[in-house]
Formats: structure tokens, C-alpha cells, sequence
């Protein structure tokens, strides 16, 4: 089949090599402009574009896919297949409609849970232990369509958000090679969305990483990992005799809470035990790092930095200190 992919992070990156792979024709890739990523994500470069250049498939980078010139350089490609995967723009009718054979949309969650632009690092966020990839035939309304194809998978204890990803993506490159053959053969069969189990996966911020010590340290260590590589996890040492120090919690392991002792405050700072209190547990920093500085092994960070029990680490009062 002739095939247009649209697509612009690192999710999609399998799914375009296995394109290349097949017996289909990739006549064009539309992507977005190197200023950024889908999913919040800060970029600049983009894999997509790499693979197109070496394999000398056009490429198309409009700002506005679904203006009268992108659609009128789309029809140009007279594509029988869009195969959407991590792109960043909702399509409109008039661009679905482009393709004869229709547009399919692979998306990293268990679809209608996680609509939106970051459904990894949502679900790792909020404790799941399973997801998985969902193909579905679009419409013009965010992640929507009915579901032609779905795979589930477990998340592991300690997976981030990337590892995750990484994985998923190979597993969902294999998923739309299955759809495609449904869609020669005529067996389709799409299952509408259950409109009242719809969750959200809303676009990534910055400020999403600050620690809030008042949650539970499970909380806190979903949060580390969904946020892996991007925004980061990260809090304030706040020294007693010096300006706070923040720091990007990079690694952490939760365990049982201590008596007496409120969120934030330091339980045991020595050799290579850093143990901060929560609101519910006590969490085990492992790895993190100090602005301006390298990555450190928490036994490392000690070392360095004479940090004492009954400290805190937290949100400073001067939010530029």
C-alpha cells in the first residue's frame, strides 16, 4: 500500500522503520517543525526526519497540517494510508479524508484511558501496572476514533517513562503492520470508544516535577519515574545557613514511614543512606543531582554535601532562592 507516515517523537521511530521494512511504499513523512515535540517534550532532533533523509522519502513539516497548502502538498502523495504515531496535531476531516483507505493513530495507552499527548508518564504518574498500545481509525476529535487493534502491557515496578516507551513502541510498530494486512484483507473491525471510562493524559509542564513531601513516598516514586527524561523530578535542600539548593531526584525506593517526623524532613543522612519523610512512608534517595552539577550516587552526595537529620527538603519560601 501507499503510505503517508505522520509522526515527529520517538515513539513513532519504530513503527516508520518497520514501514521501510515491509512490502508498502512510504511516499511521504509529515512532521513537525524542529522547534519542538508532542508531549511536552523539548527536542532538537528529531528521528523522524533523520530516517526520512536517509531513506530519500520526501518530507513535509507544516506548521499547520490542516491548512489549504499542506492538504493540497498531502493530496499530491495520493496516499491510500495515513499512519499517525506521536505526531502533535489533531487532524481535521478534510485531511483524513485525504487517504482513500483512511488514517490510523497509534496511541501509547489502553485507549479510552489516557487521551492526550503524554499517556506514558500519566499512567506511571498514577500508579497503573499495566498499559499498552491502541491503533484506532481517527476522526477529527482527540484520540476518539473507534479501536481497530489493541495490545496490553505490565509496567514494571521500577520502569520509567522511557524505558517504557522505548518498549512499547516496538511492540506498537508490529500492532499497525497487523492493521494494515486487516485493511487489505477487509477484516477491520472497529469497536467504539466507551465514552464514559474517557481519562486524560494532558500535555507535560515543568512545574508538574516539584516534590510535594506532603504525598505518600509510592506517590513520589511513580512520580520520579513517570517524569524520566522530561520535565525531571525535583525539590530544595533547604540549608539552614545557606541559600537552597535544589536538586533533581533522579532515583528513589519507597520504604516504611518514622514516627514523629513531618514530610520533607531528613531521617538519616550518613554513608550512603539519604532518607527523606513523606506524608505517608519514608523515601530512599538513590541517585540525584545538584544544579549546575553532575549526577550522583547518593553515598557520593554525602560526601560532598554535609546535609543533617532534622533538615528539610522542600519548596523555599523566595521561590528564586
Amino acid at each position: 500500500m501507499r503510505i503517508v507516515m505522520m509522526g515527529t517523537g520517538p515513539y513513532a521511530v519504530p513503527t516508520l522503520i518497520s514501514l521501510y521494512g515491509s512490502a508498502h511504499e512510504v511516499a511521504a513523512l509529515v512532521t513537525r517543525p524542529d522547534s519542538g515535540g508532542p508531549g511536552g517534550r523539548e527536542t532538537s532532533i528529531n528521528p523522524l526526519r533523520q530516517l526520512a533523509v536517509a531513506e530519500g522519502t520526501p518530507i513535509l513539516d507544516p506548521e499547520d497540517v490542516n491548512s489549504s497548502t499542506a492538504q493540497i502538498a498531502l493530496n499530491h502523495f495520493s496516499p491510500e494510508l495515513l499512519i499517525v504515531c506521536d505526531y502533535g496535531q489533531i487532524l481535521a476531516p478534510e485531511t483524513l479524508n485525504i487517504a482513500k483507505q483512511g488514517a490510523f493513530n497509534l496511541h501509547a495507552s489502553l485507549l479510552p484511558n489516557y487521551r492526550g499527548a503524554a499517556p506514558i508518564q500519566w499512567a506511571i504518574y498514577h500508579g497503573e501496572t499495566q498499559t499498552g498500545n491502541t491503533v484506532i481509525h481517527m476522526n477529527s476529535k482527540l484520540d476518539a476514533g473507534p479501536i481497530v487493534a489493541q495490545q496490553v502491557v505490565s509496567i514494571g515496578p521500577e520502569e520509567t517513562a522511557f524505558e517504557l516507551e522505548e518498549r512499547l513502541a516496538v511492540l506498537g510498530a508490529g500492532l499497525v503492520q497487523d492493521v494494515i494486512a486487516a485493511v487489505e484483507e477487509g477484516s477491520l473491525t472497529p469497536l467504539p470508544q466507551n465514552q464514559a471510562e474517557v481519562t486524560r493524559a494532558p500535555k507535560l509542564t515543568k512545574s508538574l516535577g516539584d516534590i510535594d513531601w506532603t504525598r505518600s513516598a509510592e506517590a513520589i516514586c511513580n512520580q520520579v519515574r513517570a517524569l524520566v527524561p522530561w520535565p525531571k523530578t525535583h525539590t530544595h535542600w533547604l540549608r539552614a545557613a545557606a541559600v537552597p539548593l535544589r536538586v533533581i531526584i533522579e532515583k528513589v525506593t519507597a520504604e516504611r514511614g518514622t514516627d514523629r517526623v513531618r514530610p520533607g524532613e531528613v531521617v538519616e543522612a550518613d554513608d550512603d543512606c539519604l532518607l527523606i519523610a513523606t506524608g505517608d512512608g519514608s523515601l530512599r534517595v538513590e541517585r540525584l543531582q545538584p544544579a549546575g552539577k553532575k549526577s550522583l550516587l547518593a553515598s557520593d552526595f554525602l560526601r560532598g554535601y554535609r546535609i543533617s537529620v532534622g533538615e528539610f527538603f522542600g519548596t523555599p519560601k523566595n521561590k528564586d532562592g
